[in-house]
């Protein structure tokens, strides 16, 4: 950690359904949540709601303050964000850089790097709805986290921080990891969706309350054989 203490700030790039539970996570643990960047009108709302009283900054000022940058954007941005902050001197040496895309290790942090930034890639596995309920829901979850050994603890510390359990992932694993993600997540919303509503055809009111053990049981089978 670089703040005093293990106390970091915290910039979070993104306003969508990851980065501010991330910063509030985090905002929880005692760092502190010196900015966040947002666009749109939901966005910049989410962000109210989720980091009450912190100030909505543009990218470059937001790089400035924090110790550690969350850069939670779609993953086709990523990289030319990354790219455009170190044309623009922006990244800081000693500065931990974050991204949450499933798809990258570290490597798509590379330009950040070579200014003396702190890589790490952090994907939590779950679907977020970019509410509270997701703080909660971390307690349950896994973060894939990929970064250079020397700093690795640092990126299995943040995901304690947290709530969540770290998982390493190695940076030549990171396209099949995020292929397996993506597999379960839309297998397991079109069966289950499809499912629910047999259920509502046949008048059951609350079919997610049916369902869910069955849903629960078939994960633990599966990952049991």
């Amino acid at each position: 950690m670089t703040g005093r203490d293990g106390r970091l700030g915290i910039g979070v790039i993104g306003a969508g359904r990851v980065g501010p539970v991330l910063g509030a996570a985090l905002g929880g643990a005692g760092h502190a949540v010196v900015g966040v960047s947002a666009v749109s009108q939901t966005s910049r709302d989410r962000a109210e709601v989720l980091l009450p009283g912190v100030p909505v900054l543009d990218v470059p000022d937001l790089v400035e303050r924090a110790e550690l940058v969350i850069v939670a954007v779609p993953e086709p941005e990523l990289a030319g964000l990354v790219g455009g902050l170190a044309a623009t001197g922006a990244w800081q040496a000693g500065q931990l850089v974050a991204h949450t895309a499933a798809e990258h290790g570290v490597g798509v942090l590379a330009p950040a790097a070579a200014a003396g930034a702190i890589p790490l890639a952090i994907h939590p596995a779950m679907a977020f709805t970019g509410t509270s309920i997701d703080l909660v829901r971390l307690r349950d979850a896994w973060c894939a986290v990929t970064a250079p050994a020397p700093v690795l603890p640092i990126a299995q510390a943040l995901v304690v921080e947290m709530g969540a359990e770290p998982v390493v992932i190695a940076e030549a694993d990171r396209p099949a990891y995020a292929d397996a993600v993506r597999l379960a997540t839309g297998y397991s919303e079109t069966i289950v969706g499809d499912a629910v509503e047999r259920l509502r055809g046949i008048g059951v009111e609350r079919p997610g309350r049916v369902l869910g053990p069955l849903v629960r049981s078939a994960v633990e089978n599966a990952l049991d054989r």
